[in-house]
């Protein structure tokens, strides 16, 4: 790999800030071509990937290296030039770690794009120079909200298609800003670039002197997002019961699991769902050692004061402050399947470490995602479509909203006879 990626001391990688971020667009936006831009420019590609990539780009007949065969790893995409999978890259610089999610821009592959966008913190949009704002660009940008995506950065590629005009990334900034009032995005950022030459990407641009932004990597490393996660409302949903019944650790009990919100210490009383018992936390611990405190999104072992009756599945909070709890859910859901959603039809449910099962009782409407419309006479829910419905699950779920904690507010829709994933729930 690259000095610069070898010059990351191994403790200090450990010990970085990691941000997830995805892409998304319509299609030949330049998706891939920037992030293999990125990677290139901040000197974060393996040797024997850049061969490979050199090697494709000669038997294609590209005049220059396609910097987008970096992360379409399908043979069938590299033939036909587009993105089908969610491709994940992994990088660093010396600020920061990032999670590269590269989501396809084709509307049959609308559920791949949530599925990329499902964990990450920052959404990047592409935006062609030439065609403005699309269709696919506002489903994009709907969908990144609905996700909850703190932080958008709208980059228009191809700016060295308009001649790098200003008058060009004013257009499709301002008409942006028109539809993004109706989103729930408070942190939009816009980047004209040009990914191919790599314009504003790594480097600043010498042709757009008119833009006095940061660069795309500049924002990447320095967008503030620990303040995303939910520090208020504590939240361990129980992944496994640990009994090493060992003769050192003869008598040890210990709850294993992610925190998905809030801070524990020793010492602070805690309640377990569905129990109701209350009891304090003893310890928290890691493989490194125990700690004083433990926060969101670690994982963490914790040891209670009395053997009280927990078990997977359940939920550990704060007396004073607790989850939702019930059997009736209201959600928002992106069907996932070439099956339709069925009303009445019964599906198998995973919520954080809980398993259950759901009938869904009502579809109340599905959304128009280009123009945000609610469609209430249309029912038939289909792939890649995204509808509010109504379930009832057969064993209580502890809860949040989803806006209020993506990890406890989600939950997945799976077909009992295949076990394929159907839809992806955000409880409202």
């Amino acid at each position: 790999m690259t000095d610069q990626a070898n010059s990351i001391d191994s403790q200090a990688y450990l010990d970085m800030d990691l941000l997830r971020f995805t892409t998304a667009g319509s299609v030949d936006d330049g998706k891939s071509t920037l992030i293999g831009r990125l990677l290139y420019d901040s000197k974060a590609i393996f040797e024997d990937t850049m061969e490979q990539v050199e090697s494709a780009s000669k038997r294609m007949g590209d005049a220059q290296v396609n910097l987008a065969l970096v992360t379409d790893g399908l043979r069938a995409e590299r033939e036909q030039g587009i993105t089908i999978d969610v491709a994940y890259r992994y990088f660093a610089t010396p600020n920061r770690k990032f999670i590269i999610a590269d989501t396809p821009g084709h509307i049959q592959y609308t559920r791949n794009m949530v599925t990329g966008a499902s964990t990450a913190n920052l959404a990047i949009i592409l935006v062609d120079a030439r065609h403005g704002v699309v269709e696919q660009t506002c489903r994009h940008a709907f969908i990144a909200s609905l996700l909850q995506i703190k932080h958008l950065v709208l980059c228009v590629n191809k700016m060295d298609l308009v001649d790098y005009k200003e008058e060009a990334f004013t257009k499709i900034k301002e008409d942006f800003e028109d539809f993004s009032s109706k989103l729930e995005i408070n942190d939009i950022r816009y980047i004209p670039i040009s990914a191919l030459n790599g314009d504003n990407v790594v480097e600043k641009s010498e042709h757009m002197d008119w833009y006095d932004g940061a660069t795309l990597l500049y924002t990447l490393e320095n967008v503030h997002i620990s303040s995303d996660l939910n520090h208020v409302d504590s939240r361990l949903p129980v992944q496994r019961v640990i009994r090493p019944q060992s003769n050192e650790y003869h008598d040890f009990r210990g709850y294993a699991g992610r925190i998905e919100g809030g801070i524990f210490k020793p010492g602070d009383e805690v309640i377990a769902f569905p129990s109701g018992f209350t009891s304090k936390v003893k310890s928290i611990e890691t493989i490194d050692g125990k700690l004083e405190e433990a926060f969101a999104p670690m994982s963490v072992v914790m040891t209670l004061e009395d053997e009280i009756d927990i078990s997977r599945g359940d939920m550990i909070a704060k007396p004073n402050n607790q989850p939702e709890q019930g059997q009736d859910i209201e959600l928002m859901v992106c069907w996932l399947n070439e099956k339709p959603l069925r009303p009445g039809g019964k599906y198998a449910i995973k919520h954080t470490q809980r398993d259950g099962r759901c009938i869904v009782k009502e579809v109340r409407y599905k959304v128009d995602i280009n123009t945000l419309h609610k469609i209430e006479d249309d029912k038939n829910i289909g792939l890649n479509d995204i509808a509010r419905i109504k379930i009832r699950t057969t064993v209580p779920l502890f809860y949040d909203s989803y806006k209020k904690n993506r990890g406890t507010g989600s939950i997945i829709l799976i077909d009992e006879f295949t076990n394929e994933t159907v839809g992806a729930g955000m409880i409202i």
